[in-house]
């Protein structure tokens, strides 16, 4: 079982005794250190490798978020706080997760799964790796089922992913990026706003693609070769 090496930093004691507790609990974590002030917590992260960081954002010291900013060797980041509006500000830190104080135990626990599951993805010991995409979205990491994609559309600096069950996501990213952590042999880009996995296109005609979902959409010059590439699956 993956076990994840955790740090929290609080500078409120009850809260911090609350994700020490909560830590406890998880048989996925193994609590290394707590700090209820950002500075010692900063020179423990500086020198000891972390999987994990739980960490309060409005500290007097210094913020959770700038401390974030200072590492150079960032761990996955769950950061805590009171407030909605550092929810934005912690998407661009790329933070897995955040957690609304007081923290309940069921919300806790998703963050942490999530964590768990996005660890053996980067590490390559999730044996369901080939099958998902991890993308953030809405402030926080989101695991998407390959089988699931309908296809990708680009937005100049983002791109919506398309689900056959389920509402579109969101994400900042680029329909390159996206393409090169999706299977090569399973998604192809079809037009410089479009990707779709070769095994929903039920039909190609007058260089449009026609999806099993019943969406139809255009091929463009550049990528014509898409069409030999389905043909011959």
């Amino acid at each position: 079982m993956t076990q994840l090496k955790c740090v929290a930093i609080d500078d409120e004691p009850l809260s911090l005794a609350l994700i020490r507790e909560y830590i406890s609990r998880s048989p996925s974590l193994r609590l290394l250190q707590t700090f209820e002030d950002a500075v010692s917590g900063a020179e423990f992260l500086r020198h000891n490798p972390v999987d994990l960081l739980f960490v309060d954002i409005n500290m007097p010291d210094i913020n959770g978020m700038d401390l974030v900013r200072s590492l150079e060797e960032k761990p996955t980041v769950i950061f805590i706080t009171a407030y909605k509006k550092f929810a934005v500000e912690g998407f661009e830190l790329e933070a897995m997760d955040y957690l609304l104080k007081p923290v309940d135990y069921d919300r806790f626990s998703k963050a942490v799964k999530r964590a768990v599951t996005y660890h053996e993805y980067k590490n390559g010991t999730h044996a369901g790796q080939e099958e998902s995409l991890f993308v953030r979205s809405e402030y926080k990491m989101v695991k998407i089922d390959l089988r699931n994609i309908a296809y990708i559309e680009g937005l100049e600096d983002y791109i919506r992913i398309h689900l056959a069950t389920g509402k579109p996501i969101m994400t900042l990213m680029t329909l390159k990026a996206v393409l090169d952590k999706l299977p090569g042999e399973q998604f192809r880009r079809i037009h410089r706003s479009y990707i779709v996995p070769l095994n929903r296109v039920v039909s190609v005609l007058n260089r449009k693609a026609m999806l099993d979902t019943g969406t139809e959409l255009p091929i463009s010059d550049s990528y014509a070769s898409v069409i030999d590439d389905w043909k011959n699956r």
